[in-house]
């Protein structure tokens, strides 16, 4: 604990640290706020009633990640999801569309263009899902019978579109600012703040549980010793990597020697992040939600139950899913013949293994393997939260996406950190020592 202390001390002994640290928690300052503001024309107590039964479907998952804006109807209700679904689009572009990859190629005036086309694509799908949120509600009734528009219209749906889509852009700007002027990455940090935020509820909701009788104080015990053992094999997982060596050839470019050195490719265990999940929790929760739209159709009903949250035919093709998407993302994010050229072009090679092709399907082969345990890895932690709340009970959802994101955030942002306090400490080292003045 003192050693912790210690580095939180330093943090503010270093001005342009301290300078960013405090900038990056005024701008997640600025998106709670923002998070109390409501839209207009939005009964926000009959929308409530509603989510508190909507938890098992693509509404509640969606609520989880803009940090419970959705169901309380704020300006901020759409959050920074059409950011990231932009993102996410245009990654895939680049793997499969001649002209986006040429742009990633190009450095950094490439990704320059990318980001820019990534905002337009933001800006076009807060049209798109504040439309429909608009509509949604309008012909949406509370449990209670009360309407959640009061007075529906073209006036309610233009002033909502408008308010939803400046809401998304300010929490980009805010984002990007982070990541520009703060610490950490600043889309991901605002995902981070909305799911914790409800961590204190749920700690309460707990503990109030326990005092009631409900949950036995000894369980609430094995619980947290179980909840420390998986945050500390989400690490593992997050951080953990195949380092393949690669020895690079030693060439004489007229008075100079190039290359003749050792490094290594680093291939993650986990390469496509929590990616798997969002896309397998799409696709899980889609016919619960499309029961919604058809109550008296049996065929959807009957696959809505079959799929119902917590079932064993739930979980089963949950895991399935997650396990299809990881192998899916991570060959598309990770392209093994691309790195064996470049390889190849600068002479690197692997010892052992000849460049080129055979490099290829060596790198190829590898990141099969290691990906199976990542993604059996990845579900497991998706299905442990209805293990939790089925079979002992707990009162709060712990594992899945939001742990993952929690996890893995935090990873990096106290990374950068360290990284900060490095730099700070090599340089100090510098001028005090004896070498100061030295030739």
């Amino acid at each position: 604990m003192t050693v912790i202390f210690e580095k939180i001390l330093a943090i503010f002994k270093i001005p342009e640290l301290k300078r960013r640290v405090l900038f990056t928690l005024g701008m997640l300052c600025v998106y709670r706020l923002g998070g109390h503001v409501p839209t207009p024309g939005i009964d926000t107590q009959a929308l409530g009633e509603f989510f508190a039964t909507q938890q098992d479907s693509l509404f509640g998952l969606y609520d989880m990640f803009v940090g419970g804006n959705l169901s309380q109807a704020t300006i901020f209700a759409l959050g920074i999801m059409p950011y990231i679904s932009a993102s996410i689009i245009f990654q895939m572009l680049t793997a499969v569309v001649p002209f986006f990859e040429k742009l990633q190629k190009e450095g950094e005036p490439g990704r320059k263009k990318i980001t820019q086309y990534t905002r337009y694509g933001t800006v076009f799908l807060s049209f798109i899902q504040g439309f429909g949120v608009a509509k949604f509600l309008e012909g949406l009734p509370s449990p209670s019978g009360a309407p959640i528009v009061p007075v529906p219209g073209l006036m309610f749906e233009f002033t909502t579109v408008i308010t939803l889509i400046a809401g998304t852009v300010f929490v980009m700007w805010l984002g990007e600012q982070i990541t520009e002027r703060g610490i950490g990455n600043g889309i991901s940090l605002v995902i981070f703040i909305g799911i914790v935020a409800g961590y204190p509820a749920d700690a309460f909701n707990t503990f109030r549980t326990v005092q009631a009788g409900g949950m036995h104080l000894l369980v609430l015990l094995l619980l947290m010793a179980a909840m420390v053992f998986v945050i500390a094999s989400v690490v593992l997982i997050t951080q953990g990597q195949r380092r393949i060596p690669v020895q690079y050839a030693r060439r004489v470019v007229g008075r100079k020697v190039y290359g003749g050195q050792s490094t290594h490719i680093p291939l993650r265990v986990n390469t496509a992040g929590v990616i798997p999940i969002i896309f397998a929790q799409s696709f899980i929760m889609f016919p619960s939600t499309l029961a919604l739209y058809w109550p008296n159709n049996e065929f959807i009903q009957t696959i809505a139950a079959q799929l119902r949250f917590g079932t064993f035919v739930h979980s089963i093709i949950y895991g399935g899913i997650i396990i299809f998407f990881a192998y899916f993302y991570t060959a598309i994010m990770f392209n093994p013949t691309d790195l064996a050229d470049n390889m190849k072009k600068h002479g690197g090679f692997i010892p052992g293994i000849r460049p080129g092709k055979r490099t290829s399907e060596y790198i190829d082969r590898i990141l099969t393997h290691i990906t199976l345990p990542g993604a059996i890895f990845l579900a497991a932690i998706a299905i442990l939260p209805f293990i939790l709340i089925n079979q002992m009970a707990v009162p709060f959802f712990f594992g899945g996406t939001g742990l993952l994101i929690v996890v893995g955030v935090a990873l990096d942002t106290l990374q950068q950190i360290e990284s900060h306090l490095l730099m700070r400490h090599y340089d100090g080292f510098l001028k005090k020592g004896r070498l100061r003045g030295r030739r």
